[in-house]
């Protein structure tokens, strides 16, 4: 049981890397309520996703104290820090913060993110977390306050409810100065020009870039994508269990049962 009359410790990572000025503004409001960790990436390493590192090894460096940094994936850098003992934490967190993030992370985005997936590590192990995105047009320091609010207040509502549900909440802030309404909405759609770029390179060897420039939100009431456009800073949660169609498959099983 945690006392809630102790500090918090919040383990810190992003998808950014260890120097990224997000995850700088983001610790810097955080440390004025609670001892913080950073465990984070030693490069960018947006669009991730989920990824282990199972195949090759991992290097583990401190920068500073408090401050620690992988040759790895974001969920590589949540792992390691909650499973190597005393090397990173002190103790057993009580909240994973990821982010804050140089770029949107709406709809389908958190399929593929490796700030969510930070959290997500941390949520499958029990604890506590949220992901924080911010637009490029987003004020940082703003952006990283009320991104910091939100998580000491996802912390202290844990805190009070205790039980097995653990939060896992994905918040995104739109273009702006700051003064965002917050709304809470559900994953909304986020739809991108899907492309494959074959080029030549100089000795006329094939190369390729996939993903395209364009990118538009379908209009799906109460989503972050619409939070979004109308330029309110959305708090989304997300669930572990990714079953929400068994009613259709309990139909296929008995359907596939019933034909022998």
């Amino acid at each position: 049981m945690v006392d809630p009359t102790t500090r918090p410790l919040i383990l810190l990572s992003n998808d950014d890397g260890y120097a990224a000025e997000g995850l700088a503004a983001v610790r810097a409001e955080l440390l004025a309520h609670a001892d913080v960790v950073v465990c984070a990436p030693e490069q960018n390493q947006s669009a991730t996703s989920h990824s282990l590192s199972l195949h090759r090894v991992l290097r583990l460096r401190a920068v500073e104290p408090g401050v620690f940094t992988i040759d790895g994936t974001p969920a590589d850098c949540v792992y390691i820090a909650l499973c190597a003992g005393e090397r990173v934490l002190p103790r057993r967190p009580d909240l994973v913060v990821s982010g804050l993030n140089h770029g949107l992370n709406l709809g389908t985005d958190v399929f593929y993110s490796g700030t969510v997936a930070a959290a997500r590590e941390g949520a499958l192990r029990g604890i506590p977390a949220v992901a924080l995105s911010a637009d490029s047009k987003a004020d940082r320091a703003a952006a990283a306050a009320l991104g910091a609010r939100l998580a000491l207040a996802t912390l202290a509502i844990a805190r009070a409810r205790g039980g097995s549900r653990v939060p896992l909440l994905n918040v995104n802030f739109p273009p702006g100065a700051g003064g965002w309404p917050v709304r809470a909405t559900r994953l909304g759609s986020r739809l991108y020009t899907e492309e494959v770029v074959f080029r030549s390179d100089p000795r006329h060897h094939e190369y390729l870039w996939i993903g395209g420039e364009g990118i538009a939100h379908d209009h799906v009431p109460g989503s972050d994508t619409e939070a979004y456009d109308e330029g309110a800073a959305s708090v989304t949660p997300l669930g572990l269990d990714l079953s929400d169609l068994r009613a259709e498959v309990v139909q296929i099983a008995n359907e596939v049962a019933a034909r022998g």
